[in-house]
């Protein structure tokens, strides 16, 4: 959102910003508005950015609603026939969103600008398009300018996430950048992955350094790197971390990569630590090989091991993202998961709401473009934004259920994560007809610096999550935040 701000006043346009989760709309910019144009680069977001949309429609019709962003790209179909958005954009969206603004203030046709698809320009895509295509526009896929994101505008970043860390009893304001763009990687499961395939672009250094310094100055004490992988452009990574800890030698960073990249770039790890960097989140997702496999994730269970290995060495904690539940998953890949965590002593590593994961399709997901039987695939449910999926043994959508309720009774207890692993493994084992571990006193998780929301991938938001951010802004809930 703040990086097309700073393009569209550069651009002479007059911009009102408001952030929806935290922020009620301001009626007076809404009825000024001639372009209203929605940030959605997650599930969570696109649909309460639909839901906002609606609000818009209703008190300013003659207002252009333009959604924007990763998930716009994947549920394009539904936005522009259902007439939540009269255009979509996808992929490296800025430019298309200047030239947008641009036509619409010159009343020249939008069929002729690039990288912004309308109902009536949909409608030949869809009936040209090649069997297996994944996506119903095309996205932007080209290196853009970039300007220094325009923050001042957005509430103060004490009011989003927090670090928790990096030392027990601390705590720091958070900051967000972006050193690169996409994915070199094409994860079957990943939402970037139909719309990047397999391309990624860096942020020119000078921009991003300028956007850390920004929002240090702004009282970010830790910086979250939001790329979808750090070490996708190693050298161009390694050299911003440099110059910012060289520039900002106090401030902690934290990073996410794929753990084949861990192991291919160890010899990073050792300076990554000396830099500040003081965790590192990656998508393990799970450690059954068949379930890696139907992924495409590109490492193995031993590699997770390794992985762990030579962060721990590094003095960096690895902080895994899981999907727990799959078409693929068995009880006995539940229940290992489980034993590897507690075994491992990674509850404080890992979130409890990783073992509630739950595999979201949604309708550009490139799972579906592979020419395989899916007995267990259901109907796109157009409101959720997603396909239905029930598990091949009823006992896993059935321990899915119980875990889910476990995770949420334990995060609105304040429990200690070491405590509701325990519980979370106990159900597991009896779901495969065993006798639960027997546990004396679950132990206090080692403290792990993280953050106050939990990071998490292709996972479905639950209905109350929806509601909840849907109907007053308010402070963020841990929980609702999901990557691409």
């Amino acid at each position: 959102m703040a990086s097309p701000w700073a393009q569209l006043e550069q651009a002479g346009f007059g911009v009102a910003g408001l952030d929806t989760s935290l922020q009620p709309l301001d009626e007076g910019a809404v009825a000024r508005a001639r372009l209203v144009a929605i940030s959605v680069p997650m599930h969570t977001a696109v649909r309460l950015g639909s839901a906002v949309a609606a609000r818009i429609r209703a008190q300013n019709p003659a207002a252009h609603v333009c959604l924007f962003g990763l998930y716009a790209a994947l549920n394009a179909e539904h936005l522009l026939e259902r007439g939540v958005a009269d255009s979509v954009i996808g992929g490296e969206f800025e430019s298309a969103l200047v030239e947008l603004a641009s036509a619409l203030d010159t009343g020249r046709a939008l069929g002729d600008v690039a990288g912004v698809t309308t109902r009536e320009g949909l409608r030949p895509r869809l009936s040209s398009r090649a069997k297996g295509a994944v996506l119903a526009v095309a996205p932007v896929l080209r290196r853009l300018p970039f300007v220094t994101p325009r923050r001042d505008g957005l509430p103060a970043l004490d009011r989003y996430a927090r670090l928790i860390g990096p030392g027990p009893g601390e705590s720091r304001v958070v900051g967000y950048l972006e050193a690169s763009r996409g994915c070199l990687h094409r994860c079957l499961h990943c939402p970037i992955t139909p719309v990047y395939d397999g391309r990624f672009f860096i942020v020119p250094r000078e921009v991003v350094l300028a956007d850390a310094a920004q929002q240090i100055a702004a009282g970010a004490r830790h910086l979250t790197f939001g790329d979808p992988d750090f070490f996708n452009g190693v050298g161009h990574s390694m050299a911003i971390a440099r110059a910012l800890h060289e520039a900002h030698p106090g401030v902690t960073f934290d990073i996410t990569t794929k753990v084949e990249l861990i192991l291919k770039h160890r010899e990073r790890l050792a300076e990554l630590a000396e830099l500040g960097c003081v965790f590192i989140v990656s998508a393990v997702e799970s450690l059954s090989e068949r379930v890696l496999s139907e992924l495409d994730k590109g490492h193995t269970r031993a590699d997770v091991h390794e992985a762990l290995r030579l962060t721990r060495e590094a003095g960096i904690p690895l902080r895994p993202s899981l999907v727990a539940f799959t078409p693929w998953t068995t009880l006995e890949d539940y229940v290992e998961l489980c034993d590897f965590i507690v075994d491992e002593g990674l509850e404080g590593n890992v979130d409890p709401i990783q073992l509630a994961i739950r595999l979201l399709l949604p309708p550009g997901s490139a799972l579906l473009a592979r020419d395989r039987p899916r007995p267990w695939l259901g109907a796109l449910l157009p409101d959720e934004l997603g396909y239905r999926w029930t598990h091949p043994d009823p006992a896993m959508d059935r321990l899915h259920a119980q875990v889910s309720r476990c995770v949420e009774a334990a995060t609105q207890a304040v429990e200690d994560p070491a405590v509701t692993f325990a519980a979370i493994r106990a159900l597991a084992h009896r779901a495969a007809g065993r006798e639960p571990p027997r546990v004396e006193r679950a132990k206090e998780a080692p403290f792990v610096p993280h953050l106050t929301e939990p990071w998490f991938c292709c996972a479905e938001p639950s209905r109350a999550q929806v509601e909840q951010v849907s109907a007053e802004p308010g402070p963020r809930t841990p929980g609702t935040g999901c990557c691409g």
